[in-house]
């Protein structure tokens, strides 16, 4: 894949933010930067680490970003997928307070720090795009602390499940209430405060009720109303309006160079 290529992908998730305009896209593609590739459950990212050098931005795949209690608990507490940054809350701070492990493959364009950091602060549409989308990401993070703290476990698990399907339509790599889940129900308990038999159990129930179909780890939400409600899902805290009207164009465009 070319380097222009890589960073188009970066240029459509932002100007899926703000609109940018040709010297903007300009700056973006002359940023430098290294493609590198991740094998499953590998680190990108330790937390802890000191002055990384680089901003990771998903070019293709899955990872986790999770915190670790002192007797080695794992919490999830987001999942990054195509098209997402994996550290921009960092990029001004000089540790990471978190791991990035990858979830599945995944190829990211390790971008120079300083260089992006500069981007941020010359250009102030692609600035105004980034600062939206860490907010987003706060955002969903926010949303992750009220599933884990405030809903049973029926709800956590529906929860987790409409917000996937969205995202993945967004980011191009699933169609409608339908995708591929590539976690294990482990790693599901850990993104939901449940333990593996709790998850297995409440997919089961779910399934049960013609909710979602399942065949290995292909997701089907069978009926969006229910399990919505089930869930107490509401896309508000994604900020799809964000992105809006330039999202099918970003969809579109994914999906056909994938």
């Amino acid at each position: 894949m070319s380097s222009s290529l890589i960073l188009s992908k970066m240029i459509r998730k932002l100007n899926a933010r703000v609109e940018l305009n040709s010297a903007d896209c300009d700056a973006i593609l002359a940023l430098p930067f290294v493609l590198q590739s991740y094998d499953a459950p590998n680190y990108i990212a330790r937390e802890g680490e000191r002055g990384r050098s680089v901003c990771s931005f998903v070019v293709d795949g899955l990872a986790i970003r999770q915190k670790l209690t002192a007797i080695g608990a794992r919490q999830i507490v987001a999942i990054h997928m195509t098209g997402d940054f994996l550290d921009l809350q960092d990029l001004f701070l000089n540790r990471a307070a978190y791991g990035v492990q990858a979830l599945t493959h995944i190829e990211t364009a390790e971008i120079d720090r300083r260089a992006l950091q500069a981007l941020t602060l010359e250009r102030p549409n692609v600035g105004r795009a980034m600062w939206i989308d860490a907010l987003v990401d706060a955002s969903i993070f926010q949303e992750w602390v009220v599933n884990v703290g405030r809903r049973d476990a029926r709800s956590r698990v529906a929860h987790l499940l409409c917000e996937f399907s969205l995202r993945m339509r967004y980011a191009g790599i699933a169609e409608e209430n339908s995708y591929d889940l590539p976690m294990t129900q482990e790693q599901l308990g850990d993104a939901v405060g449940l333990t593996s038999v709790h998850v297995n159990r409440t997919l089961k129930s779910l399934t049960a009720e013609g909710l979602i179909e399942r065949d290995k780890r292909h997701i089907r939400l069978v009926d969006w109303d229910r399990i919505s409600a089930v869930g107490d899902f509401d896309a508000l805290y994604l900020h799809l309006d964000q992105a809006s009207p330039r999202i099918e164009t970003a969809r579109a465009e994914a999906r056909r160079d994938r």
